[in-house]
């Protein structure tokens, strides 16, 4: 299984290659591989790494190892649904089955490839439908990475930004650089670099000024969690800048796929929030120079929860989802994923 390194983007592009299902685990830990999506698929590898690794002949013990598994890497990222529902969907997969062991390990490795594959499909769906949104002469503010490299391939909230782009659209990005860990700074812009679409980086402390004086159309994120009254769960900043939006009249799109609603939780509050290494925000430098002073504490969440009052529509695969969010998302919970 290999992957990008994504810590060493943009000075370097290294691959990395994983052998097991702990060297997964820790990819996603250490932020190797992220993104909802990107994880969702890493982790369906990890457990088809898994069943191809345990040396049982046992179906009885297989089954109870490869859960054993699937547990481990779900606690790697507790936050992001698309993990745990990859994950789950293998396992229950490999379980409904009474074949034999060496099917059983097939059957892993051919679900996280479709998972894969779906992934993919869904992506471009979502750039389509998004694009629509789209105006030519849009600024967009776009938080954290939402782009081929949060995902499989194409990217959610950056795929609808490409895609609207690909149409001939002269659109313009504003690109919030998501402290701590500027994900917008380094692998966004690194990102539009490489496709030739206009962008400028701006702090995340900026987004406010640029919406109010109207230098800025649109804003545009992705989703770790959406809860089934369509609170969003996304990385830290992106409830302020849904409020600073909002208080100008300026629309709010979240791009995520249906796997990311998490119909368990009622609202965003019941979602249990990541909280990261403090060094994250501690490890700081300007110009070279420690930015705090010796012994100084941090908190690290990584993601906030956005409201659904905030946001003006939900794309996804399925179509784009208007308030009332709560209906409105159960209503479209049976249709096709794929078209």
């Amino acid at each position: 299984m290999q992957m990008i390194d994504q810590r060493k983007l943009p000075n370097s592009l290294e691959i990395v290659s994983l052998h097991s299902h702990l060297e997964v685990v820790d990819a996603i830990k250490d932020m190797i591989v992220r993104g909802a999506p990107a994880i969702g698929a890493a982790g369906a590898f990890g457990i088809a790494l898994a069943a191809q690794q345990i040396p049982t002949r046992s179906i009885v013990t297989f089954k109870k190892s490869l859960t054993k598994a699937g547990d481990l890497i779900i606690s790697s990222r507790p936050t992001a649904v698309n993990l745990a529902w990859a994950v789950t969907r293998i396992i229950n997969k490999v379980h409904a089955s009474n074949e034999s062991i060496d099917v059983l390990k097939s059957i892993a490795l051919s679900e996280a490839q479709l998972i894969a594959d779906e992934d993919i499909r869904s992506n471009k769906k979502m750039g389509q439908y998004g694009a629509e949104l789209i105006q030519a002469g849009d600024s967009i503010i776009h938080h954290c990475n939402t782009g081929s490299l949060a995902v499989v391939e194409w990217g959610t909230a950056l795929g609808v930004i490409r895609t609207a782009y690909e149409q001939g659209k002269n659109i313009h990005v504003l690109v919030d650089e998501t402290r701590p860990r500027l994900q917008g700074a380094r692998l966004t812009a690194w990102e539009l670099k490489e496709y030739g679409i206009p962008f400028h980086v701006i702090s995340d402390n900026m987004a406010g000024y640029f919406l109010q004086t109207r230098q800025a159309t649109k804003v545009l994120f992705g989703a770790d969690r959406i809860a089934a009254n369509g609170d969003v769960v996304n990385k830290i900043g992106s409830y302020m800048l849904a409020l600073a939006a909002f208080d100008n009249s300026v629309p709010v799109y979240v791009v995520a796929p249906f796997s990311s609603v998490d119909f368990s939780s009622n609202d965003g509050f019941q979602v249990d929030i990541e909280e990261r290494d403090p060094e994250e925000v501690l490890g700081l430098q300007f110009k070279g120079e420690q930015v705090f002073p010796k012994g100084t504490r941090a908190k690290n969440p990584a993601f906030d929860i956005t409201p659904n009052r905030l946001i003006t529509a939900i794309v996804t695969e399925k179509g784009i989802v208007y308030p009332p969010f709560q209906k409105n998302l159960q209503a479209i919970r049976s249709a096709p994923s794929i078209c």
